[in-house]
């Protein structure tokens, strides 16, 4: 009998309200759910569902109101802004619509600066982050600088940044939404081949055809989970 796979992320009754004045908004509430290790899961909801504030939730950018929150085995609950600071370097990386790339910095230096937030050596960073631009596709672009490649081209260096610290799950916050549709289509295969090769990815979109992509779908609106579903990409069984 197989094992249930080992949850990477549980939620458990996350609330989160912003105070704007007098005003209470409570962008969250009561969300709760599991992601297992190796799953491929879109986020999805309108403008205002609280989509954005559940990604900031999940990218230990924004704490929790109420409800607790586990990242790969840690309360994130408990922890202090170093620790937090910390965990975030460690456990996630991040993939955003605008690249976020720095200008004057070659692919591989920018691939490698997490590494250097991380204390690691020149010589053992520049080598994990060539070892990642492989895995994208982009070996022969290690001293391009943004400018020299394309917006796909951009979006696989920023893909391999989110990979160099082996995170637990990688965070993708619309990472098509700057590209055109074939190109789209060739980093959300990529996205396909990272997670068969065991990454776990989360993937916040409004596009239905990127959601598809996925293996599950998680649909937010007013604050609440209104669906969570399997998606025709996900295997039987």
């Amino acid at each position: 009998m197989n094992e249930a796979p080992r949850p990477v992320i549980v939620l458990r009754e996350v609330t989160k309200t912003y105070a704007l004045g007098e005003i209470s908004v409570q962008a969250l509430r009561g969300v709760s759910f599991r992601i297992a290790a190796g799953e491929y899961v879109a986020i999805m909801g309108p403008s205002g569902s609280g989509k954005s504030t559940l990604m900031n939730t999940l990218g230990c950018l924004d704490r929790p109101s109420t409800g607790s929150y586990e990242l790969d085995g840690v309360d994130v609950g408990t922890l202090g802004d170093n620790a937090l600071a910390a965990i975030r370097l460690k456990k996630l990386g991040f993939v955003f619509q605008g690249f976020n790339l720095l200008a004057r910095t070659s692919a591989l230096k920018n691939v490698a600066l997490p590494l250097f937030y991380a204390g690691m050596p020149s010589r053992a960073r520049n080598a994990a982050a060539a070892d990642r631009l492989r895995e994208v596709g982009l070996a022969d672009r290690l001293d391009h600088k943004p400018n020299e490649l394309s917006g796909g081209q951009q979006q696989r260096v920023a893909i391999a940044r989110a990979l160099v610290n082996d995170p637990a799950v990688v965070l993708a916050d619309e990472p098509t939404g700057n590209l055109d549709s074939q190109t789209s289509e060739e980093i959300m295969a990529l996205f396909e081949q990272l997670n068969a090769a065991g990454r776990t990815i989360i993937m916040v979109t409004h596009d239905e055809e990127v959601a598809a992509h996925a293996k599950r779908v998680i649909r937010v609106r007013d604050g609440l989970i209104v669906a969570d579903e399997r998606t025709a990409a996900a295997p039987i069984g």
